[in-house]
């Protein structure tokens, strides 16, 4: 089985992946951009993706939920990650030898009380944790370091400077992971849906009122702008339940009748975080 993610070999991505799928053979495929994901897994060159979608300190990553809207696709899992990050340099650095830390924009926000403990430090975002440490590794340059898993300093025969260097230990990451055809759970599950409101008093408590009043959970809600149409939004919303479920059906239907559109992205079983969740993935 084939499974896209984002980003090189030893990133956060590819440890989802090996994470999720823990108990089958799987082979996880790099790309450049979560747009390509989406693309590998609709051309059928991979039969699932795994994306990103929210980190508990950074927060949201926007531009999959904007990638969910546009590409024809359905969420069918979640998978939660332990992320835990390392001051990674070439052999032989010091720290205080550096003066630029490059990472992933998101790992860069997460590790930012560290990266101000650096006295005249600055950072540079890049495509990728493990990226970074490709990037770092071919400049002939030991004032820079990268920021991203033990996994990729291995790969890329590194050093790690410090562990654990995210602002708050308790740093996870959720995934979702994408394919062609739906699956419909009926217990345990979780639902994921994207619609948009006329711009008019109480229309999103109205809308909210229909889960409210059913007993069923809302999970998340995120907000993102309508493209083309300013200060008009679409939200997107996560809640316990399936489309299999009477009470998720009836929600729905009501929804229908004053969003001006909604879509279901999919239904899938529901995971927690695992506090012992590791961010290395297993020798594939």
């Amino acid at each position: 089985m084939r499974v896209g993610f984002q980003g090189e070999p030893g990133a956060y991505s590819e440890a989802a992946v090996f994470e999720h799928y823990s108990e089958v053979a799987v082979s996880a495929v790099p790309c450049e951009s979560f747009e390509q994901v989406f693309n590998i897994v609709k051309n059928g060159d991979c039969q699932y993706g795994v994306l990103p979608i929210e980190n508990s300190l950074a927060g949201s990553i926007h531009q999959n939920y904007d990638l969910l809207l546009q590409n024809a696709l359905w969420v069918v899992g979640e998978q939660y990650l332990r992320v835990s990050h390392c001051l990674i340099a070439k052999p032989g650095t010091h720290i205080s030898d550096i003066k630029t830390v490059m990472s992933h924009p998101q790992a860069l926000a997460q590790c930012a009380g560290y990266i101000r403990s650096m006295p005249g430090v600055k950072v540079e975002p890049v495509y990728d944790t493990a990226g970074s440490v490709k990037i770092m590794r071919s400049q002939n340059d030991s004032t820079i370091a990268a920021i991203a898993s033990k996994q990729a300093a291995n790969i890329f025969g590194m050093e790690i400077l410090a562990e654990k260097i995210e602002d708050n230990q308790a740093n996870f990451t959720r995934f979702l992971v994408v394919a062609p055809q739906p699956v419909h759970p009926k217990a345990n599950a979780k639902t994921s849906i994207v619609f948009t409101l006329k711009n008019e008093p109480g229309s999103l408590f109205n809308a909210m009122r229909e889960f409210a009043t059913r007993g069923i959970d809302l999970c998340k809600i995120e907000s993102r702008p309508l493209v083309g149409t300013p200060w008009d939004y679409l939200f997107y919303i996560d809640f316990t339940g399936s489309t299999e479920n009477e009470p998720v059906q009836q929600a729905l239907e009501n929804l229908k009748q004053f969003a001006l559109m909604l879509r279901v992205l999919g239904s899938y079983p529901s995971k927690k975080p695992a506090a012992n969740s590791s961010p290395n993935p297993p020798n594939p």
